[in-house]
């Protein structure tokens, strides 16, 4: 799992140990849907589970997970990014800050701070 899919879960190790058969009986669903070259490459199939999960406010763990293979793949933060922003119309603005905090804590990009013009009495549009 961890050569194929370029990571591994927690629930995969306890998963291995546990209840190995189902584990793998999942691994297979994966590997037809998901790991196997057919239409959609690798990089697409990233972005799409990235979206997915994060429309689905998977952990933060989990999406963090598919950000590195994405960028392992060799897809830009601001490629991702924006594939998370496609949330926004369909799953509103919290499942959008479940994507983009797993996002930013990956690529590590800092905000701007706001501030204040002395000419525009705090009114202005800066």
């Amino acid at each position: 799992m961890a050569r194929k899919r370029g990571y591994v879960l927690d629930y995969h190790k306890v998963m291995a140990k546990t209840d190995f058969r189902v584990l793998q009986a999942t691994n297979n669903l994966v590997t037809a849907a998901y790991l196997e070259q057919r239409r959609l490459d690798r990089k697409t199939k990233e972005l799409i589970f990235i979206v997915s999960l994060t429309v689905m406010r998977a952990s933060k763990g989990h999406i963090q997970s598919h950000i590195r293979v994405a960028l392992d793949l060799g897809l830009t933060p601001e490629e991702i990014l924006e594939a998370i922003e496609i949330s926004l119309p369909e799953a509103g603005v919290v499942a959008f800050q479940t994507g983009f905090d797993a996002w930013q804590d990956i690529v590590r990009v800092e905000g701007l701070e706001p501030t204040v013009s002395v000419h525009d009495g705090g009114s202005g549009s800066n």
